[in-house]
């Protein structure tokens, strides 16, 4: 994507008018918005007289869309931002303020990113069943370096020798207090603890840490007024984050056994949200996203990579069915437990981890959670609304006087048929419009 000059645009004023307005939470009346700088000065109301017209055509404005859940690159972040996911919320990895600070350094043409750092997990837990053995940069990583430009990779380099060069081990509650104030230290924005026994992942046995080692961590990041989010997916590893005092489930349990009921209501009550990330379900459960790679509003954005993991599957527990998570999700939304779009997608295209792509997974989630049973302007909340307020992000998420100018316009109106958020005519991002 070419970009506007930021500075340039610091004090343009521009009006979208003749538009669909869908504010983050319903439609409103307003048909036109005022955007000067990175914000939006006024929904409705007098149109400036020095202001730029852009006509909508009767097309919807949207708020930037929120990624509740991925693993990212500086790759990522453009794939990103051509489907109006103006942010993404990593769950594990390099992207800590002190991370976006090395990596992304005179770099705009992005969505923005915040960050866990590196999640609390045993030696040898997971993710590392997903990793190539040995200490050596990973191929697929240096492939993804390869497309770079020099200012990029050396970035991206400097990122990862940071973050590897002493990954804190957490064996006791001591290291797990340290791990814990490691990552706060790096600019952590919230904390992340894995509970994966293996299982569904295809690699049981995996070594977990103890619930007094994950509820030292979590109590103590807590003093710091970080939320906690647990990698969980299971209905047994539910509960036991749940019971840990955690803000949020990163995963939907993709069993449903007896007491499911009982596990929604204790969820309910914890007041923790979800985030399903279906698409990674279907994923594991042997379904390709082929459907979503063949629409040429997708595979136009994307390279031949990236296609390539969409018609392919982690495929790790093939006995499980969509159905379980289908009803799983609904039940939880309707106790109430707030349900975020999330994807899970791994930060460059690796050929184990498929059925995943930034950016238009996003759109993927929320068709699935229509599927589930959502109605589309309910997708839609989970995708901006609802990850800015459960994440603190108030300056997003919604269309509203004073907030960020992060919008997406689309043809068509996606709060009746949701895959019309896939036919993307215009992007902003913090008040300048992208261009292909």
């Amino acid at each position: 994507m070419e970009k506007v000059t930021q500075n340039a645009a610091l004090e343009q004023v521009t009006a979208i008018t003749n538009i669909r307005i869908f504010d983050g939470n319903q439609i409103i009346a307003p048909r036109h918005i005022v955007v000067k700088g990175e914000s939006i000065i006024s929904v409705g109301g007098d149109l400036p007289a020095d202001a730029t017209i852009i006509d909508g055509e009767n097309a919807t404005l949207l708020p930037g869309l929120i990624d509740a859940h991925v693993h990212t690159s500086i790759g990522g972040l453009r794939d990103a931002l051509k489907f109006g996911v103006t942010t993404e919320l990593e769950m594990n990895g390099d992207f800590t303020k002190r991370g976006r600070e090395i990596q992304l350094k005179n770099v705009n043409d992005v969505a923005d990113v915040r960050s866990a750092g590196m999640a609390i997990t045993a030696p040898g837990g997971h993710p590392d069943e997903l990793l190539p053995d040995g200490d050596e940069i990973p191929e697929f990583v240096l492939k993804e370096l390869e497309k770079l430009s020099e200012e990029d990779r050396e970035s991206m380099l400097a990122a990862y020798a940071h973050d590897h060069e002493e990954i804190p081990q957490v064996t006791t509650v001591e290291e797990a207090v340290k791990h814990v104030h490691t990552q706060v230290e790096n600019g952590a924005d919230y904390i992340k603890i894995m509970i994966e026994e293996g299982t569904v992942m295809g690699a049981p046995g995996l070594p977990v840490l103890s619930d007094e080692i994950l509820k030292t961590a979590v109590t103590e990041a807590h003093k710091f007024d970080k939320l906690v989010i647990a990698h969980v997916l299971t209905a047994l590893s539910s509960q036991e984050a749940i019971d840990l005092g955690v803000d949020g489930l990163g995963h939907l349990f993709i069993d449903r056994p007896e007491y499911t009921s009982r596990l929604v209501m204790s969820i309910a009550a914890s007041g923790a949200f979800v985030t399903p990330c279906l698409v990674l379900n279907s994923s594991i459960i042997g379904n390709p996203a082929s459907e979503l790679a063949n629409d040429p509003r997708v595979h136009s954005k994307l390279s031949s990579d990236w296609i390539d993991i969409l018609n392919s599957s982690f495929n790790t527990f093939p006995q499980g069915n969509m159905e379980n998570s289908f009803k799983n999700v609904m039940d939880l939304h309707r106790a109430g437990v707030d349900i975020l779009v999330g994807t899970d997608v791994a930060p460059v295209p690796v050929p184990n981890l498929g059925g995943l792509a930034h950016g238009a997974s996003v759109h993927h989630e929320m068709q699935l959670l229509v599927k589930a049973g959502f109605t589309a302007i309910e997708a839609l909340q989970s995708a901006t609304a609802k990850p800015a307020r459960c994440f603190g992000l108030n300056d997003r998420g919604r269309i509203a006087e004073g907030a960020r100018a992060d919008l997406i316009l689309v043809t068509g109106d996606p709060t009746i048929n949701i895959s019309d958020t896939l036919s993307i005519k215009s992007v902003w991002f913090k008040g300048v419009q992208q261009r292909d």
